[in-house]
């Protein structure tokens, strides 16, 4: 059995250990290599065999690891026949240069894009002084030489117990009371309704949410194995369960299940139930594990014979480590419609049905007591795919960067020839890593566990797809495109009705969305109250307290919501709009301006723009911010999130933790001589999408609220002060306005 490890010391820019590099051969058909990385010094390198101290084995390849590095999470892919978790590095400044890794572990996988992402922000430009943008930069040579002898001294630290994470990352930054009332016990369970502001006489009691709360003795990562799995070491614990299915696989963090239910569990006479469930799953930076499911339609999977379709309005687990990570507190929440055809029989029924279901928690929990905890070898990820629905073929990453430049074979093979005989002169990058002279001699490893009914065997190999643009391919790379296009498959399910466009508006940039001062209007927008976030405290770099917000730097002036066929960037800049009007009158106000871009069928921009009435030099972090490069405004802008009025499915998903944006998403800034727009693109990261995905299923009967703020660092940049706040009212994406092709 292979075991992937690795090894973190206290210094978080050192890390070592096996992955996998995955990359795409000449046919656009996935291989990996294992290979030990070592991050060390702003240096990634990479070797065939564990470095030893009197060893003086030149490293296969070698990359530096700087500003420009960008790392997102892809989830979840087979390759070869194993599950391995993806994460792919690429420089913002040449998108043609990216390197694709996997661990074994989503906590080894998380272990390293943090180590990656530390390592990147150590070398921030000053941005007072003269910077070079990422974009106009060249990445310093990298000479190869034999690795020093204390480079690779192991640390026996154990670095799944989240020691790394900033403690800033576990706490709420949004003060708002519980969306729970417990309402009683049982099996050693707690138990909650979700709570309504007008449920205080307990009406509607029967369309709430219901939730159980209890810990396990076992890790989170353990725990989240388990739930996932579709497979016969499911039938341990989960007595409702009788048979469970993959029917498309959308990417590594998002798949479309079938979960076929016993009748045994259920009232005598009742028919048996399924459920069509599109799932989703993201990991905390503290280790929480989220994953949440609700019912869709999918052409593919029409109710089945015997069964009677349940419909899951909104379900799903929270696993949290507490105890050192040594134990979890998990949270199962379900609401649920399980189709009753005499409606005298619903309230009952469905309260005592649901809540036997959510007694799988016990079951869990002495599942895990009785091994003791060790589950690491006894869990796959079993998940089946069905005859009926065949799994669409894996998405490749490249929707999580940028569009690059594909080579024709005869193009890449020189690169990959050339690519360890660079001169001195030129720029290394993280092309260095890969290992492409071998590409057909991968011989796939013996598995250390039997997969039981994996995802399709389509889904363990991929394609690279190919813009029009590209060179010409030749006859056996024509043919196996050709194939790939035909193998794919449209989207197969539907969460959210397509909504009807409502005419063609006169559009003024800021001024699309209408202003409601008491957020009572439908499709409305107004200030938040800054006292509900909070902020880094003046002694926070000592005690790291949190403050209340007492007021914003800006004043919230507009609101576009707005579709399009394409992406909308510089909104700001256009003619006819509050910026340029305000421009041509000589005022000397400055906007900043977050434009959040939604992508989908049509894809929808949320713009919000705040003014800021006194001098931008009187505010020095602003300044900083404003006139820094984009390296420096990635690593400072965070956003703060809060569903003050919702279902609790989309407030676990979108939680209220601050996220610096720039990390996590791509980012595009246009200054402008009395602006700065700041455009989100929520499409560049598969998390994001799912969240976004789930939170549009909702959208009109949504209160969000959202808090922006430039994060200070520094004592002289302490306390922070909330650059604007916005609270969006029932948003509506058939009442967005569109822009003219």
């Amino acid at each position: 059995m292979v075991i992937m490890c690795a090894a973190a010391a206290a210094n978080a820019r050192h890390m070592e250990g096996w992955l996998y590099l995955i990359r795409s051969n000449r046919f656009g058909l996935q291989y990996s290599r294992r290979r030990y990385f070592v991050l060390t010094d702003h240096v990634l390198k990479s070797f065939k065999h564990v470095p030893v101290d009197d060893d003086d084995e030149v490293p296969v390849g070698s990359a530096p690891i700087d500003t420009c590095l960008r790392v997102t999470d892809n989830g979840r892919e087979i390759i070869h026949q194993k599950v391995l978790f993806i994460f792919t590095l690429y420089n913002t400044a040449n998108h043609h240069d990216r390197l694709k890794l996997g661990a074994e572990g989503s906590e080894e996988a998380a272990k390293w894009i943090r180590s990656l992402q530390v390592a990147a922000s150590k070398e921030k430009p000053n941005p007072t002084t003269n910077f070079v943008p990422c974009s106009k930069r060249r990445w310093p040579p990298i000479s190869i030489c034999a690795p020093s002898r204390s480079s690779y001294k192991k640390s026996s630290a154990d670095w799944t117990v989240s020691s790394s994470v900033q403690a800033e990352g576990m706490r709420s930054d949004v003060i708002a009371p519980s969306p729970w009332k417990i309402f009683g016990c049982q099996n050693g369970l707690r138990l909650f309704r979700e709570a309504k502001d007008w449920d205080s006489c307990g009406s509607h009691w029967d369309d709430q949410a219901i939730m159980a709360v209890g810990v396990v003795n076992g890790t989170s990562e353990n725990i989240f194995r388990t739930l996932m799995s579709l497979g016969s070491t499911r039938s341990e614990w989960d007595f409702c369960y009788f048979h469970g299915s993959v029917i498309e696989h959308i990417d590594g963090h998002t798949d479309i299940i079938l979960k076929q239910l016993y009748s045994d569990w259920l009232p005598w006479g009742m028919r048996r139930r399924d459920l069509l469930l599109r799932r989703y799953w993201r990991r905390e930076d503290d280790g929480t594990y989220v994953i949440l499911y609700h019912s869709v339609f999918h052409k593919k999977c029409p109710p089945q014979k015997g069964y009677t379709r349940a419909s899951l309005k909104s379900g799903g687990y929270a696993i949290k480590p507490i105890k050192q990570g040594k134990q979890s507190q998990v949270k199962h929440m379900l609401s649920i419609d399980w189709k009753f055809w005499k409606t005298y029989l619903r309230p009952a029924s469905a309260r005592s049905i649901t809540i036997r279901m959510l007694e799988r928690v016990a079951a869990l929990r002495e599942m895990f007591n009785s091994k003791a905890g060790n589950l690491s070898g006894d869990f796959s990820y079993g998940e089946l795919v069905t005859d009926i629905g065949l799994t669409q073929s894996m998405r490749d990453d490249e929707s999580e960067i940028p569009d690059q430049e594909v080579l024709s074979p005869s193009q890449e093979n020189r690169v990959s020839e050339n690519e360890y005989l660079k001169q001195p002169s030129e720029p290394a990058s993280l092309m260095g890593l890969h290992d492409a002279s071998d590409e057909f001699f991968d011989v796939p490893e013996p598995v250390d566990y039997e997969l039981e009914n994996e995802w399709s065997t389509d889904s363990q190999t991929q394609l690279i797809s190919r813009n029009a643009s590209q060179p010409k391919k030749t006859n056996a790379a024509a043919l196996v495109q050709r194939l790939h296009e035909l193998a794919v498959q449209k989207k197969g399910y539907t969460d959210l009705q397509e909504s009807v466009w409502e005419g063609s508006n006169t559009c003024v940039y800021g001024a699309t969305l209408h202003n409601d001062a008491v957020c009572s209007t439908p499709c409305s927008w107004t200030i938040a109250d800054p006292s509900t976030f909070l902020i880094r405290g003046e002694t926070y770099l000592k005690d790291e307290i949190k403050i209340k917000a007492q007021s914003t730097l800006m004043q919230m002036i507009g609101a576009d919501w707005l579709r399009s066929d394409k992406r909308e960037d510089d909104l700001g800049g256009r003619p006819g709009g509050i910026v340029q009007k305000a421009a041509l009158r000589g005022g000397t106000d400055f906007f900043f301006i977050v434009n959040i871009q939604v992508p989908g069928s049509n894809t929808y921009n949320l713009a919000l723009y705040y003014a800021l009435k006194t001098p931008l030099e009187n505010h020095p972090l602003l300044h900083r911010f404003v006139n820094g490069d984009d390296a420096f405004r990635n690593s400072r802008f965070k956003l703060i999130p809060y569903i003050s009025k919702g279902s609790w499915i989309v407030k676990q998903s979108v939680g209220k933790k601050a996220c610096l944006v720039g990390q996590a998403l791509e980012m595009n800034y246009f200054r402008g001589k009395n602006y700065l727009e700041l455009g989100i693109d929520v499409g560049s990261s598969t998390v994001a999408r799912g969240v976004v995905s789930l939170v549009l299923g909702y959208l009109n009967n949504l209160v969000i609220e959202m808090a922006f703020v430039i994060q200070g660092n520094t004592p002289d940049e302490l306390p922070e002060c909330l650059v604007g706040t916005c609270r969006l009212n029932h948003l509506d994406v058939s009442k967005s306005v569109p822009l003219e092709k």
